[in-house]
């Protein structure tokens, strides 16, 4: 698989520090990257997990001097904390071996548009049910993460490619789906109140690119479930890419992606992630 270069990249909801974290997929990603920014959008860390346990692998050590590495050998690096990680927000403000270290941010591509980004946690209050019914979700989410793991586990020795239970059911629950879309309200209307062109977070492991009333919503997905990020390619234009047992694009912003559709203006460094697309699924 060929390395690949884009302007940006965006990266949330890592998990490190917990057994759910894909740091394998991660780390392959990491280094086949060059671009000249790499924001990580929250919940890099699983502090809440590792109160109970803690599990670090030599993959996720690795995933941490990589990131150094880039920020020390010129690439922008930029850390927005989350809910998860919530801790290092005392650090908003300061710089740690080049890493950047911030609330939110405001990214502009290169074609002169402008994205509010931040983790997404700060919509919580407006989108989520009643405590309870949140706390029962997320005891439900956690066990469906569990059967995840050993169906993957499964898989894997019967040479089966990656595939996530708990992101089958997603699609399936309506009110996880009605969850899910009042995010994206909340996080458009609070890039259309600041003026900006769309939004771009993580926080709901539901990667996305989708217009909602002139507003572009980006989600970066995460790297426990989906093993996605989202890039900017040295034209302005966003895509969602899929990192697992083979790599694929997923979605554009300029819509170009996806069996069948045009590719004539898809980037050269894309190219590849567009084949096999088209012959993986």
């Amino acid at each position: 698989m060929p390395s690949f270069d884009c302007r940006t990249a965006f990266v949330s909801d890592v998990h490190l520090g917990t057994r759910d974290c894909r740091a394998a997929y991660l780390l392959d990603f990491l280094k086949r990257l060059d671009c000249d920014r790499l924001v990580l959008v929250g919940d890099v860390f699983d502090l809440w997990a590792m109160r109970r346990r803690v599990v670090w692998t030599r993959e996720q050590s690795a995933i941490l001097e990589h990131v150094f590495a880039l920020a020390e050998n010129g690439t922008e690096v930029i850390y927005i904390p989350g809910n998860h990680d919530e801790h290092m927000r005392r650090l908003i403000g300061s710089e740690i071996r080049g890493v950047r270290i911030l609330r939110n941010m405001e990214h502009e591509t290169a074609d002169g548009r402008r994205f509010l980004v931040s983790h997404g946690d700060e919509f919580d209050d407006e989108v989520r049910h009643s405590r309870f019914q949140h706390h029962i979700g997320d005891l439900s989410y956690q066990f469906l993460l569990q059967i995840s793991y050993w169906v993957d586990r499964l898989r894997r020795r019967m040479q089966r490619p990656y595939w996530s239970l708990s992101t089958w059911a997603k699609t399936r629950v309506g009110r996880v789906r009605d969850y899910i879309g009042r995010f994206e309200a909340a996080a458009t209307r609070a890039a259309r109140e600041g003026g900006y062109d769309g939004y771009i977070g993580g926080h709901i492991h539901k990667a996305a690119i989708s217009p909602r009333h002139g507003i572009l919503y980006c989600n970066t997905g995460d790297w426990v479930e989906h093993c996605t990020a989202l890039i900017e390619d040295h034209g302005g234009y966003l895509h969602l890419v899929h990192w697992s047992d083979h790599a694929r694009l997923d979605a554009s912003d300029s819509g170009r992606t996806g069996a069948g559709r045009d590719t004539g203006r898809l980037p050269p460094e894309l190219a590849w992630l567009y084949a096999a697309a088209t012959t993986t699924r």
